[in-house]
């Protein structure tokens, strides 16, 4: 489903971002890409959706390549990012409407999605209700449900329970365990790491752009000897004295 082969990006000689990164997320599986500040997580979340070029390497979703079809790369994918906002004198159906018009859906295929993600988010008490009314976990709901407006095959979340409550936090677990059960892939970034331990199946991690290790966590567990994945980039750091060639902003 997706598939990332040995991207690269570097700004300026010798200072790497991503630094021939390769792995791939099958159908139903949640993938966490995981690493400190700096490790290359957000470089590589914006090679997938297309919105950065990379130096080298390729993304692709379904067989599309994100350096020839980037256009056809947005539509296969929703993003979930704790940054995003709602517009806020906009109901969330209007607002679900505004989208599924621009990914292109016909009206009757609109007005069965916003039933459908109304139902499946709990959305119905406070679907027309302004934006601005919300509260924080109702606010949630509706940024995941507008990340499925269009059905796409393919799911990335960015930092998804950043601010969030215990309660809060439950949705994104219970909309994670919605998107397997409707076969999507999921890429979760995430710096909570104890968070990504009970949300994802296989994990990547990254430090200075490099996978360090890749596998379930048994499988990781089993590599390192550590109990956990905070355990892991302890050691990561401890072993890998600080530079400044390598690494991005997030």
């Amino acid at each position: 489903m997706i598939h990332v082969e040995h991207l690269c990006k570097t700004y300026g000689e010798g200072i790497f971002a991503v630094n021939d990164l390769s792995f791939s997320v099958e159908p139903g599986v949640a993938y966490g890409l995981l690493g400190p500040n700096g490790a290359g997580k957000t470089t590589t979340l914006r090679i997938i959706m297309g919105l950065l070029q990379p130096t080298s390497g390729e993304a692709t979703i379904l067989g599309c390549r994100v350096s020839e079809q980037p256009l056809r790369i947005k539509s296969l994918i929703g993003l979930v990012s704790a940054s995003a906002g709602l517009y806020q004198w906009l109901t969330p159906r209007e607002l679900l409407y505004f989208f599924a018009s621009g990914f292109g859906l016909d009206p009757a295929k609109a007005q069965q999605r916003v039933t459908h993600l109304s139902e499946v988010m709990e959305l119905e008490r406070f679907l027309d209700r302004r934006c601005a009314t919300l509260s924080t976990g109702q606010t949630q709901r509706v940024n995941l449900a507008r990340a499925l407006i269009h059905d796409p095959p393919v799911v990335l979340l960015d930092e998804p329970t950043r601010g969030l409550d215990v309660v809060g936090a439950k949705i994104v677990f219970d909309y994670v365990a919605y998107l397997r059960q409707q076969n999507k892939a999921i890429i979760v970034c995430t710096h909570q790491l104890d968070e990504a331990e009970r949300l994802c199946d296989r994990y990547g991690l990254l430090h200075r752009g490099h996978l360090k290790l890749e596998g379930t966590l048994q499988q990781l567990r089993d590599q390192t000897g550590e109990p956990g994945l905070v355990e892991m980039f302890l050691r990561f750091l401890r072993d890998d004295p600080p530079s400044s060639k390598t690494g991005d902003a997030a």
